[in-house]
């Protein structure tokens, strides 16, 4: 053995382990699959009275569809009495229809492993969506950029614990309203190849969505699969506005799926009683869920609920509260006896800097979402101050707690070596456990180990500077943008995106409103 081999021989233990802890990793997690309980807060008779209520509604007090005559028309062809815009549902009509709806599905990543499988027990994290301003510790609170949705989009990819890219990471105000979702699906697209969402702001862009998906994955495949997932917010109280509808009715016709998520803000949007809410949020639910059904039979379709309370005070809207953890875990019971996958939770807080508001908030928001048995988290990192920033700080704490999701949804491990008999055998009374075979075996992956927070002795600590968590996490933006490194793309493909960008945005104007 030569010296070089000797040295490598020698060494070849640490120097691997050091290798392992700097190398640039772009592994991700795979989607959790709960082995835990969920919270189930309501008993049956308090479940079948918010059913009944909620089926009430529908039928005499009915729901707005808005500025939509082709959504007014399938109502009635389907048995329901229209009166105006105003939709009266007849009991047991929109289980009825809502019966055909998938339980699960795969949403396809271009990059397969990265598929994700939305329902049934599992959990889908996806990132922060819509803020209009994003703030860092050097820049401070401003208006979003294309250049910062790119940055968040690379940052996601780069996030081990985040399962999909998601959509409106932040808004890039400095793109034209009417072409800035041409930009961030190419984003998306080239930048990640994680699954993502399309654009709802019009159904021109949700039909410009399955066109770029088209290029992407082949017209054929998008028809036969579903590639997106994309939000469809109501407009609560139970009107059902044109836009939104509109970009439901191209997803749900080319096999693409649609969160049908009430925006609720209790006591502004909703009633201010937990069971008031939850029979508003069931009834928008099965009219929006129905009506999906009622554009193509079988389109996947996932139940949302987003939920805060609102400060009686101030009126600003509060997040990590009781009420809207009592609301979450009810709609996840009745979601779950509705037969479809459940979206809610995220990293919310109001807080306007990722400070102790921000992380007590945003630890209470993520910790109810994984037990109410949420199956597609959005907003699961970087949510700021109500949801009006998206913070590249908090991006990366947020990221990094959602690694503890993981763990805690694995559960106890039953099996022999989780049992670890031959460890405590082997130890005994009065040892210890920091070297015997078991714990040498297991070290690597028995406990989740953060990637940002610090645990170092004081000593040391101070020495580095007494730097904080926000000061942590803006090192590691700066170094995980540093790192990044593009997934590989077809250059045709990459070449006929572009294409398409370019020609759509020829052929309008520019339009900031």
């Amino acid at each position: 053995m030569n010296d070089v081999a000797g040295r490598r021989a020698r060494s070849g233990g640490g120097a691997s382990r050091r290798a392992e802890r700097t190398a640039i990793s772009f592994e991700t997690a795979r989607f959790i699959q709960r082995n835990i309980p969920n919270f189930e807060i309501l008993n049956e008779e308090a479940l079948q009275i918010i059913e009944w209520n909620a089926e009430t509604v529908l039928e005499e007090i009915g729901v707005n569809f808005v500025e939509n005559p082709a959504a007014l028309q399938r109502w009635r062809d389907a048995g329901a009495d229209v009166k105006g815009e105003r939709v009266h549902v007849p009991r047991g009509l929109a289980r009825k229809l809502i019966s055909t709806a998938p339980k699960t599905y795969t949403q396809h990543a271009r990059n397969p492993e990265r598929n994700v499988e939305v329902g049934g027990r599992n959990l889908v994290l996806a990132p922060v969506y819509g803020p209009p301003f994003v703030r860092d510790m050097e820049g401070g609170r401003r208006y979003a950029t294309l250049e910062d949705f790119r940055n968040f989009v690379k940052l996601g990819y780069m996030s081990k614990w985040l399962h999909h890219s998601g959509g409106t990471v932040c808004e890039p105000t400095d793109i034209p309203v009417n072409k800035r979702h041409l930009d961030m699906l190419l984003a998306h697209m080239t930048l990640s190849d994680k699954p993502f969402m399309g654009s709802v702001t019009e159904p021109s862009r949700a039909q410009d969505s399955v066109d770029m998906a088209s290029i992407l994955f082949g017209a054929d495949f998008v028809q036969q699969n579903t590639v997106m997932t994309s939000l469809i917010n109501i407009n609560s109280p139970m009107v059902f506005d044109g836009i939104m509808m509109g970009a439901l009715e191209v997803y749900a016709a080319n096999n693409q799926a649609s969160i049908v998520s009430p925006f609720i803000v209790g006591g502004a949007m909703a009633p201010v009683t937990v069971a008031g809410t939850l029979t508003q949020v069931l009834a928008e639910i099965l009219a929006g869920v129905s009506y999906s059904q009622l554009v193509r039979p079988g389109s996947p379709v996932i139940a949302g609920a987003f939920v805060t309370s609102i400060d009686m005070n101030s009126g600003a809207p509060t997040f990590g509260t009781p009420e809207a953890a009592h609301i979450t875990y009810g709609a996840g019971q009745l979601v779950r006896r509705l037969g479809l996958p459940y979206r809610s939770g995220g990293s919310f807080c109001g807080s306007k800097l990722p400070d102790a508001q921000a992380a007590y908030e945003t630890a209470n928001s993520l910790n109810m979402a994984l037990l109410a048995g949420v199956n597609f988290m959005l907003h699961a990192c970087g949510w700021l101050e109500g949801g009006l920033v998206s913070s590249y700080e908090k991006f990366v704490m947020d990221a990094d707690q959602l690694g503890t999701l993981h763990h805690l949804a694995q559960g106890i491990m039953m099996d022999e070596n989780g049992q670890a008999m031959d460890a405590i055998r082997e130890v005994g009374p009065g040892g210890h456990y920091l070297g015997c075979s078991h714990t040498q075996a297991n070290f690597k992956s028995a406990f989740w180990r953060s990637d940002l927070l610090d645990y170092k002795p004081f000593e040391t600590w101070a020495e580095e500077g007494a730097r904080d968590t926000q000061a942590l996490a803006s090192e590691r933006v700066k170094k995980q943008l540093a790192d990044y490194q593009a997934p590989d793309l077809d250059p045709g493909t990459r070449e006929a995106l572009e294409a398409f960008v370019a020609k759509r945005k020829a052929e309008m104007p520019d339009a900031f409103i």
